[in-house]
């Protein structure tokens, strides 16, 4: 169970966003990470039981909240959120876990983020082939009741080598798969949390099944090296 005072402690590194009050605190920031360490390990207990998940701990989940400002406009040097991602053992199960504890902006998500150009084309041939399986999924009442619809960013004009009168241009256009859904502070610091964090994930699997298949195929059909 994740206690209100790791949300706390985010809201006042919010408004004291600065090295030396980081570093005055640290013992404080140390107490709540080990308290989000915990509910990932929980998690990861969870998620092993109907997934093979390769990440090894929730302590390995955790991203850092050390924020790299080389490229970037904001100088702040710390994120304002706990995150962590799993990793999905083996080729042969594709997509990844996330989850974003931020004061107010919750998510738990997954997907795929960035597609390399070849799995772009395996993905988008399937769906031009026949969308009906990937519709079927996500207008199933599961996935529009937990994710609402499918999310990540589009092409504003028509895939190179696709047809833009095809049936299925709505789903050919998108450039990521990302399924989310958010959470408030009461659900965050409520028991149920890791239980309802981990039926998030289960509930993306159908989702996943049908990618992995498409990913770990052959154009013929016939399964991929």
């Amino acid at each position: 169970m994740i206690p209100a005072s790791s949300i706390d402690f985010l809201k006042k590194l919010k408004d004291n966003n600065n090295r030396d009050w980081f570093n005055a605190h640290k013992d404080e920031y140390l107490e709540q990470l080990a308290y989000i360490e915990a509910f990932a390990d929980a998690l990861l207990g969870e998620m092993n039981k109907h997934d093979v998940i390769e990440t090894v701990s929730g302590k390995k989940s955790l991203q850092r909240i050390y924020r790299d400002t080389r490229f970037s406009p904001d100088k702040t040097p710390y994120k304002t959120n706990w995150s962590g991602g799993f990793t999905r053992a083996t080729a042969q199960r594709r997509g990844g876990y996330y989850f974003h504890i931020e004061p107010g902006n919750t998510f738990v998500a997954g997907g795929f983020w960035a597609p390399e150009p070849r799995d772009m084309k395996l993905i988008r041939d399937d769906i031009s082939f026949d969308p009906a399986p990937i519709r079927r999924i996500i207008s199933s009442k599961e996935f529009t009741d937990t994710f609402g619809s499918l999310r990540g960013e589009q092409l504003k004009t028509t895939p190179k080598g696709f047809d833009p009168t095809d049936e299925a241009i709505d789903l050919l256009r998108y450039k990521q798969f990302l399924l989310q859904r958010k959470f408030t502070d009461k659900e965050v610091l409520s028991p149920g949390f890791v239980e309802q964090a981990n039926l998030t994930y289960m509930r993306m699997r159908p989702f996943f099944d049908y990618m992995s298949e498409i990913l770990t195929s052959n154009a013929d059909g016939s399964v991929a090296d």
